[in-house]
C-alpha cells in the first residue's frame, strides 16, 4: 500500500504546478483528477499531451498510477445506441492520455443511474454497462491498464459491481472502493473489501457523517470505521494506492492546504501500520 492523493487537492493550479507542489512536499504518487485530465486533453492529441506531462512529472519524481475517468460521462445511458457510442469514443481519448501517463488503475463510474431510477431489469443494466466496458477494455488490452468500477449511490455494493464485471467478461476490470459513498449507503467497509477480494485494485479514501458526500479527511467528524477497513485491507494483502479524495478539505487557502499535507501523510502512515499489523499477525487468515 502506498500513500496517494488526488491531484485536485490543488484544483486551482495547472497540472504542471500541481506536480511541482506535490514534489516539493514529498508526495510521489498521485491520482490524476478529472479536472486536471480535462486540462491536459484540451491541449490536443491526448497521447502527446500525456507523454509531455509524464516526462515533466517523472523528472520531479512523481507518477500517476491511478486516474479518474470523466466524472460526467454516462457509459450506460437509458437510450443506449448512438449516445453510448459517443461516450465510448470520448473515453478512448481519456484512456490514450492515461496510457501515455503510465496510469495502471483507471477509475470509472459504473453507469446506468437513470435506468436504475426507472426500475429497469438488472440484467439489462448490467448488459448495457458491459457493452461499453468491453469496448473500453479492448482499447487498452495488453497495456496493463485496468478499469476499476467505483461504488456509487445507484451501485453501492461490491456484489453489484462484480455482477457487471461478470457480464462484461471480467478481463481488464477491477473495483475501486469509495469509502465515503459506502458510508452514505450504510455499507460495511470490511465486508466490501472481503467481497471484492482480488478485484479491489484502487481506493478513494474519504469520510462523511453519513448524510452527504462531504469528502472529509479520515478521523475528523466523519463516521467511517477506519481501523476496521484497514484490517480488512491487511487481510486481503491489498497492494494498490491508499488514495485520498477529499475536496471537503479544499475550503481554505493553498498555504493552509500545504500545511495539511504533513498531517495527511501521517494519517496514511497510521492507516498503513494498522493494515500491516493485521497482515503480519493474521497471515494464516489471508486470502
Amino acid at each position: 500500500m502506498r500513500p496517494s492523493i488526488w491531484s485536485s487537492y490543488f484544483i486551482e493550479l495547472s497540472p504542471e504546478e500541481t506536480v511541482r507542489t506535490f514534489s516539493r512536499c514529498g508526495w510521489r504518487e498521485l491520482e490524476l483528477s478529472d479536472e486536471h485530465a480535462r486540462a491536459l486533453l484540451a491541449r490536443g492529441d491526448p497521447a502527446r499531451a500525456g507523454r509531455e506531462f509524464a516526462a515533466l512529472a517523472g523528472g520531479l519524481g512523481v507518477s500517476f498510477p491511478q486516474g479518474h475517468l470523466s466524472l460526467t460521462c454516462e457509459i450506460a445511458p437509458a437510450g443506449g445506441g448512438r449516445l453510448q457510442d459517443e461516450t465510448i469514443d470520448d473515453l478512448r481519448r481519456w484512456l490514450d492520455l492515461f496510457l501515455a501517463l503510465g496510469v495502471r488503475a483507471a477509475v470509472i463510474h459504473p453507469g446506468g443511474e437513470e435506468l436504475v431510477r426507472l426500475g429497469a431489469e438488472r440484467a439489462r443494466v448490467h448488459e448495457l454497462r458491459a457493452r461499453a466496458l468491453r469496448a473500453l477494455t479492448a482499447h487498452v488490452r495488453g497495456s496493463g491498464l485496468v478499469l476499476c468500477l467505483e461504488n456509487v449511490s445507484y451501485a453501492p455494493s461490491a456484489a453489484e459491481l462484480l455482477a457487471t464485471i461478470e457480464a462484461a467478461g471480467s478481463a481488464g476490470l477491477g473495483i475501486c472502493l469509495d469509502t465515503g459513498h459506502l458510508n452514505m449507503a450504510g455499507g460495511d467497509q470490511a465486508g466490501f473489501v472481503e467481497e471484492a477480494g482480488a478485484r479491489l485494485l484502487a481506493t478513494h479514501l474519504a469520510d462523511n457523517e453519513g448524510a452527504s458526500d462531504q469528502h472529509l479527511a479520515p478521523f475528523g467528524r466523519g463516521t467511517v470505521r477506519w481501523d476496521d477497513l484497514m484490517r480488512a485491507l491487511g487481510r486481503l494483502r491489498y497492494q494498490g494506492l491508499l488514495n485520498l479524495e477529499i475536496p471537503g478539505e479544499n475550503r481554505c487557502p493553498v498555504e493552509v492546504r500545504l500545511a495539511k499535507l504533513d498531517y495527511l501523510g501521517r494519517v496514511l502512515s497510521y492507516l498503513k501500520a494498522v493494515a500491516a499489523r493485521e497482515r503480519d499477525g493474521g497471515a494464516g487468515h489471508s486470502k
